[in-house]
């Protein structure tokens, strides 16, 4: 097994001693009819059927039948902390992956993963699975093969060399087969997940495939991947098949050899016909299908975790995070934001969201970004708020760069809301107060007129009413409304506003922005409705080749891209009035 697998999987049952010591505990009895059948049907022969005491050969094997009885109570007893041992061990797996399909999200790598769910369910219960498996069956298996090789030396010492001898090439051709197998079987798992990786793709995008003449390269790149995969399982097939002809000769060996030194055995008086006998039964009935099993065990399972234990290792690998700098650079006084020459892509290649964009954001700003759908309006709102970090340029707060200063005090000093609001499993009051916990009630009726919740409190019946988990009681609106309180309740000098009212009507929603804009400070909306670009000071415009920045007046009369946007403004106020309501289009 690979070390970060086998690390992974040391450091997980670590956790997990006490139950992995009772079944060692277990295995001690469980391995007895192994260790001791031979010995008593010895006994039974040369003891009791072989000298005509009938009686005393079958009190002997009574006694091995309660030597069994107690194997399989042993058996019995191990099946619970084998529970104990998996069970927590998916858990942990769970947990292991999540954080890091989320910390991976956040940093831009695999985004738009869509098989990271399915992973994340094949490779924690296929450990868990797995790990069972081998806790259950190599486990008995390893016990087996000490208790048969210390019964043959026991009843057969002269002749145990010898047939133990063929387990010595036999094993050597395991161990030269194994690393191939392991080869084989992990080109087999990424093939399969270029196949899923490949054809989700093509089938995502199969009208553009069509329409941009691309049908044959797309049916060319599937196919050779399902070639590959092709390939490698027969090579697989053919691997199996010769360490079974390995297995199968190490192992039926010594039986074989048992039998053909029999007469000089017994007739030189090594042994008796008893103790021959009770030999052949460690080699033909405990020996012989260990070893085929445990090496299938190994060639099978134990493979498989290996591989899947070095794909979990893959996918959790931690993140590479952003330098730190040694020194964090104290809170600045101001809060004027600003963009120098900031560049920002989702990947190494591909077209540049933002490009070399200079922007300043004064203090007691009222800033509204506009543009079509995807244009890069919400990547624009997490450089700001430094939920992202350009790859070129920078992004300053009153002068210092976002990334030199202390996450609290960014976060204490800009917030940021997006979309779909976040309400915690908690009671309204904690929902309020998060990022003020020394939160007055006359604060809280403050900030909930200002955004127009009281209706919500109202109806809950106060402050104190539980939200349910996820805020189930809530509309979405009304979670949107619970977001931008909390937010208001802040001691931040800097709000952005990533279409965080987009449920509300257009008349909360002008409430909303009309109560950041009187509580002072920055106010930065990216826009879900033209109209929040009317009430702004300024709007910033993203067209895709250029940003332009103005008031809407000004934008109006002198970017066609915007009045574009706008629907083709029209100067009467009636026109007016009714495309302030209008969402924003995509002029495209």
């Amino acid at each position: 097994m690979t070390n970060p697998g086998r690390r992974l999987l040391v450091a997980e049952l670590s956790q997990r001693r006490a139950p992995l010591l009772r079944i060692a505990a277990w295995s001690v009895p469980e391995a007895l009819p192994a260790l001791l059948s031979g010995l008593l049907v010895s006994q039974a022969l040369d003891q009791g059927f072989l000298r005509g005491q009938y009686l005393t050969g079958l009190v002997w094997l009574e006694v091995l039948l309660l030597v069994v009885l107690a194997g399989l109570l042993a058996t019995r007893a191990i099946f619970p902390q084998l529970a104990a041992v998996v069970e927590p061990l998916r858990d942990s797996l769970v947990r292991r992956l999540v954080s890091s399909t989320v910390h991976r999200s956040v940093a831009e790598i695999d985004r738009g993963d869509n098989a990271g769910l399915a992973r994340l369910v094949e490779l924690a219960e296929g450990i868990r699975q797995l790990t069972a498996g081998l806790l259950r069956t190599l486990r008995p298996l390893l016990l087996r093969l000490i208790a048969a090789c210390a019964g043959l030396i026991a009843l057969a010492p002269a002749a145990t060399p010898l047939l133990l001898a063929p387990l010595v090439p036999a094993g050597i051709g395991v161990w030269l087969l194994l690393p191939r197998l392991a080869r084989c079987r992990r080109e087999l798992v990424v093939q399969e997940e270029e196949i899923g990786r490949s054809s989700a793709l093509v089938f995502a995008g199969v009208r553009d495939v069509v329409a941009s003449g691309g049908v044959d390269r797309a049916r060319a790149e599937i196919d050779h991947w399902f070639t590959a995969h092709a390939r490698s399982a027969r090579r697989m097939t053919r691997l199996h098949g010769l360490l079974t002809l390995v297995i199968s000769l190490g192992a039926q060996a010594p039986v074989f050899l048992l039998l053909l030194l029999a007469p000089w055995l017994t007739g030189g008086g090594h042994t008796t016909v008893g103790e021959l006998v009770g030999a052949v039964t460690y080699a033909g009935m405990t020996l012989a299908p260990a070893v085929g099993e445990l090496a299938g065990t190994i060639s099978g399972p134990w493979l498989q975790l290996e591989v899947v234990l070095r794909r979990l290792a893959e996918v959790t690998e931690p993140v590479e995070q952003a330098a730190v700098p040694a020194q964090r650079r104290p809170a600045p006084r101001g809060a004027d934001l600003a963009l120098r020459q900031v560049t920002f892509r989702y990947g190494s290649h591909s077209v540049p969201v933002l490009d070399n964009l200079d922007l300043d954001v004064p203090h007691g700003d009222h800033l509204v970004v506009a543009g079509a759908s995807g244009i890069g309006k919400s990547t624009l709102a997490t450089l700001l708020t430094g939920v992202r970090s350009p790859q070129g340029g920078l992004v300053t707060l009153a002068g210092t760069p976002v990334g030199e200063l202390d996450p609290a005090t960014v976060r204490s000093r800009i917030a940021f809301i997006p979309q779909e609001a976040y309400v915690f499993a908690g009671t309204l009051w904690e929902n309020l107060g998060y990022l003020h916990p020394a939160v007055t009630e006359q604060e809280l009726d403050t900030a909930v007129d200002a955004v127009g919740l009281r209706e919500l409190v109202d109806r809950l019946g106060g402050y104190d009413a539980g939200l349910g988990p996820c805020g189930v009681q809530l509309s979405a609106g009304e979670g949107q409304q619970v977001a931008l309180a909390r937010v208001y309740l802040s001691s931040a000098d800097i709000v952005v506003l990533d279409e965080a009212t987009c449920h509300l009507d257009p008349e909360a929603e002008a409430r909303a922005e009309a109560a950041f804009v009187a509580r002072g400070g920055t106010l930065v909306v990216i826009a879900h409705r033209i109209s929040s670009a009317v009430r702004a000071r300024r709007v910033l415009l993203l067209d895709g080749s250029r940003v332009h920045l103005g008031t809407h007046e000004r934008l109006l009369e002198t970017t066609p891209a915007y009045a574009a946007l706008v629907g083709h403004w029209r100067a009467s106020s009636a026109g007016a009035a009714h495309d302030e309501r209008a969402m924003i289009p995509d002029p495209r």
